[in-house]
């Protein structure tokens, strides 16, 4: 089997400098293995994403040195094949419309002793529509939207294995799956679980490689890909590059992009290599500290 990764960037936003350290390591595991690294953009979230967003991808990636094989898979241009696997899901009998909004299902816990972590409140569903009949099922798919849930415990049981990932070492980790996850959205249709999983059987890809915040999706796409019948790719998570005070980079926190850096001078070959050959990963420039960035990263 080919060795093959991938980077898989959503056009939401810019990129920033943890997308470009997540998109070196995928292209520098790549070449110390011989690998294809394919690129994707998952555009499914047609509320979220964005074309400008998805060219800038394109254009950052093509500065910053990335070297891709292949034309770029685009999720929002595949969506019969998501939905191919909903048909297959529900025809196992393994997935439930849920007619709940994020309130019903906040309130809901709210009055259930056993919540574990107050924390988690909005992201543990207890099961509100698992139980539903099939005539009132029936009747409310008609009339409200809805989302498709997993019904984790009726699919691990027709599987009736344990669960576990390989990282690249060989080594397994158990898996434990409790929530029913949401794998068909009611305003975008699929979700990025479903959607990454039937591109990453698709595409071939042999190791997924990807940060640590991302981690826990694994046991959720271990049992798709269970269910499915697809291949078990390799996981590797690496370290996530943070700010100066430990935060993880992201968009939402107006992460340094890449367009600024490439606006304000800087190199994108000594970029790379300030990345990667940091001990430690973490972004120690603030946003508006050109002079400190240039000092270190500008062109000679």
């Amino acid at each position: 089997m080919a060795l093959r990764t991938r980077f898989a960037p959503s056009p939401t936003g810019l990129l920033h400098v943890g997308n470009a350290y997540s998109a070196l390591i995928c292209q520098a595991w790549a070449e110390e293995h011989d690998a294809e690294l394919l690129l994707r953009i998952e555009d499914i979230d047609h509320t979220r994403c964005r074309s400008e967003y998805a060219d800038a991808i394109l254009e950052d990636l093509a500065w910053l040195g990335l070297q891709w094989q292949g034309p770029v898979r685009y999720q929002s241009r595949h969506l019969d094949a998501y939905q191919q696997a909903i048909i297959r899901l529900r025809g196992m009998d393994v997935i439930y419309p849920c007619f709940c909004t994020r309130k019903q299902v906040a309130r809901e816990i709210a009055y259930m002793a056993s919540a574990p972590h107050s924390e988690d409140m909005l992201s543990e569903y207890p099961g509100i529509c698992r139980n539903m009949q099939v005539d009132e099922q029936q009747q409310r798919m008609q009339q409200e939207p809805f989302a498709w849930r997993l019904n984790v415990a009726k699919a691990m049981a027709q599987l009736g294995t344990s669960m576990t990932w390989r990282d690249e070492s060989g080594k397994t980790h158990a898996i434990e799956v409790s929530q029913d996850m949401v794998i068909g959205r009611k305003d975008i249709g699929f979700s990025y679980h479903l959607a990454v999983v039937v591109d990453d059987a698709l595409q071939g890809i042999s190791h997924i490689i990807r940060g640590r915040d991302l981690a826990e999706s694994t046991g959720i796409h271990r049992l798709l890909q269970q269910l499915l019948g697809l291949p078990e790719p390799v996981y590797i998570h690496h370290r996530l590059l943070k700010d100066s005070n430990g935060n993880r980079l992201a968009k939402r926190n107006h992460a340094t992009t890449l367009n600024s850096l490439r606006s304000m001078g800087v190199d994108a070959h000594k970029l790379g290599s300030f990345l990667l050959g940091m001990a430690k990963p973490a972004w120690p420039f603030e946003a508006d500290k050109k002079a400190a960035v240039l000092r270190i990263l500008g062109k000679t």
